[in-house]
């Protein structure tokens, strides 16, 4: 049986999932491997369109009838946070134009959880916000992955950390994104899958050097230096396992979007059980 899997391009996903899609670890099943922006995974699992994909916590939060959470392969984590940039220091947000990577995105949510509501968002694929803020476009863009290193590079500052805006309002760690699956599956696959993510993981920090060619092939102009970044910011124990800290930092998130009205009624059991 096949099974489609989705995750992006960006160096700490494909760095986790190396070992998998290579058939370096168990489970050998057979993957329908889909490379894609966050963004755009998000949109292809609203039509449940893969049975396996990376997702940002955003979406789970309209995916649960369909999907419940794996516990390996998530990025979770302390200053990790999406950044609101602008070219010109801002005393506010208000009635201004903010480029974002996308609706669904978990940077999205936290910007409209921190932020007054009439700011006019505009999406754009996220490696397009810079040079959108850097030519006047717009007023602000709200950056994630790898641009928290190189907004300077577009003579950009940083208005806000959403990271730490999260922090502090919560003291939890940061919930950007986790692996989903199709409810649908069988709990012992799902179990499998979840086991073979953690395994690919640990491959990948057992063998970095043979990770790398993987990496910088779908990095597209990144250098080495920012792959290495990317990578030590986004995987850590989390991405390992999600654990009780990890739960309770994806339900708050989840709490304070369904209060607000942004998602709807969530789906019991959220996360897949660690029996």
């Amino acid at each position: 049986m096949n099974f489609s899997l989705g995750y992006s391009p960006c160096p700490n996903d494909c760095f986790i999932f190396y070992a998998l899609a290579h058939g370096r670890v168990s489970p050998k099943k057979n993957w329908d491997i889909r490379l894609e922006d966050v963004e755009a995974l998000n949109q292809l699992a609203q039509k449940t369109s893969l049975d396996v994909t990376k997702i940002s916590y955003h979406a789970f939060g309209h995916l649960t009838k369909n999907y419940i959470m794996l516990r390996a392969g998530g990025a979770l984590g302390k200053g990790v946070g999406p950044l609101i940039v602008s070219r010109e220091p801002l005393t506010s947000l208000a009635a201004k134009r903010v480029a974002i990577p996308g609706g669904l995105t978990t940077a999205n949510l936290l910007l409209k959880l921190s932020q007054p509501d009439d700011i006019q968002t505009i999406e754009l694929r996220y490696d397009r916000i810079m040079p959108a803020v850097a030519a006047a476009e717009v007023d602000a863009g709200l950056i994630i992955h790898e641009s928290r290193f190189t907004y300077p590079d577009y003579g950009l500052i940083k208005h806000l950390d959403l990271g730490e805006w999260w922090e502090e309002q919560t003291g939890l760690a940061l919930p950007l994104g986790g692996i989903m699956a199709k409810r649908s599956l069988p709990f012992k696959t799902l179990q499998e899958i979840d086991q073979g993510i953690r395994q690919s993981l640990e491959y990948a920090f057992r063998h970095r050097a043979e990770t790398q060619p993987y990496i910088a092939a779908h990095a597209q102009e990144m250098s080495e230096t920012v792959m290495r970044q990317h990578i030590d910011l986004y995987v850590n124990d989390y991405s390992l396992n999600l654990g009780i800290k990890g739960e309770q930092a994806v339900r708050e998130l989840l709490a304070r979007a369904q209060a607000r009205g942004f998602i709807p009624k969530l789906h019991e059991p959220l996360f897949l059980s660690a029996d």
